[in-house]
C-alpha cells in the first residue's frame, strides 16, 4: 500500500507553456524524490507594459510518494 502528496507547482517560461512546464518539474524533481504525476491544471501569461507576451505560466499538480519520517 503506498500514500502519495499532491501539492502544486508553477513554472515560467519566456517562449511556451511547455517550457514552463519542464522548467517546474525540473525544479520538483530537485527536492521531491518519487515524482508520480504531473498535471497541467492552468495555464496563463503575463503581459508586458505594451500588451505583449512578457511570461508563459504553467500551473502543475504533481504527486509524489509520501515517505514518513522515521
Amino acid at each position: 500500500m503506498s500514500v502519495y502528496r499532491v501539492t502544486e507547482i508553477i513554472g515560467t517560461s519566456k517562449t511556451s507553456w511547455e517550457d514552463a512546464a519542464k522548467e517546474a518539474l525540473s525544479a520538483a524533481a530537485g527536492s521531491l524524490r518519487q515524482l508520480r504525476v504531473a498535471e497541467v491544471v492552468e495555464l496563463d501569461i503575463t503581459l508586458n507594459d505594451k500588451g505583449g507576451i512578457d511570461t508563459y505560466r504553467s500551473r502543475l499538480r504533481v504527486s509524489f510518494k509520501y515517505e514518513a519520517d522515521k
